[in-house]
């Protein structure tokens, strides 16, 4: 039995818009996620890509149909506003039979679809079902790193404006060569710095962590973004983890890893990172010889 676990509003969040070369939803083992309220609050409105539970003649949760659970990633089950383990509620119902048949535990959205909506309108929808070209053409927005404050994503996420928009975007650090066009009104640093492997970020990071501070105290969402939002944009999201939030080198690569799953800064980076800690620190805590970085 795989058991039960909360999930967190911008955890499901970060799932929803992991993306490889497209949207990792089109992956058919990826993501099971399970609208456990009445059928009639279904087709008002759900959460994108939920499909509504089943039931048997007698008011029974059953597994879904033509999902393989066992070979499920994630599996992800929620009803209206369910916010702990212990309410005996339809998220915990349905989430009990699906754990027979899980090797992973099932996650319970916190707060359900009430705290999810609201936090996340823009992922709302009617629509049921969804071809796989369909998935493969969402665009993800960029990952969550601090809820509603800090996001991490790609030149073309920065070049969105429904993003920006939806999002509250109201500043950006660039970290590519290229200057972007990414809004009107809003502040701009540019680190115009390359991904090679000599490339040095390292005298960036004050400022970049200035300007993110700054930006956050002030209540203003800033997006940093790269162009494939994978190695030169996470590695200054770390830097400011670790001076602003207290983190080691470990501790920011471990959140932001969960936050975006192929996040890879390159080897030079995470050299500049582990001389960061040192400075910040003081002393140097994270072994950056273990092959986890």
């Amino acid at each position: 039995m795989a058991g039960m676990v909360l999930c967190e509003s911008t955890e499901l969040y970060n799932i929803l818009n992991q993306c490889t070369a497209v949207s990792r939803l089109c992956e058919s083992n990826y993501l099971c996620l399970i609208d456990a309220r009445p059928k009639e609050d279904y087709d008002e409105s759900h959460i994108i890509t939920a499909k509504r539970s089943v039931k048997n003649g007698k008011g029974e949760f059953l597994p879904p149909v033509s999902v393989e659970l066992e070979c499920m990633k994630y599996c992800i089950v929620y009803d209206g506003n369910t916010v702990s383990l212990e309410e005996n509620g339809p998220a915990f119902q349905c989430a009990q039979v699906l754990q027979e048949a899980s090797r992973h535990p099932i996650r319970i959205l916190n707060g359900g679809y009430e705290a999810f909506s609201a936090h996340y309108p823009f992922f709302r929808t009617q629509k049921i079902l969804y071809m796989p070209q369909e998935l493969e053409d969402l665009h993800p927005y960029p990952v969550e790193i601090l809820p509603g404050q800090l996001y991490l994503g790609t030149c073309r996420q920065a070049c969105d404006r429904q993003i920006q928009k939806d999002l509250k975007i109201k500043a950006h650090v660039n970290v590519s060569e290229e200057a972007v066009d990414v809004l009107q009104g809003g502040q701009v640093l540019h680190i115009p710095v390359s991904d090679l492997f000599n490339s040095d970020l390292y005298p960036y990071f004050k400022e970049t962590c200035n300007f993110l501070d700054f930006h956050l105290k002030s209540k203003s969402a800033v997006l940093v973004f790269s162009s494939l939002g994978i190695s030169r944009s996470s590695t200054v999201i770390m830097a400011f983890l670790i001076l602003h939030h207290a983190h080691t080198l470990q501790g920011a690569w471990k959140h932001v890893l969960k936050c975006k799953t192929n996040m890879r800064p390159q080897r030079g980076f995470v050299r500049q990172l582990s001389k960061w800690e040192e400075q910040v620190h003081r002393k140097t805590i994270t072994d950056i010889s273990d092959p986890h970085f």
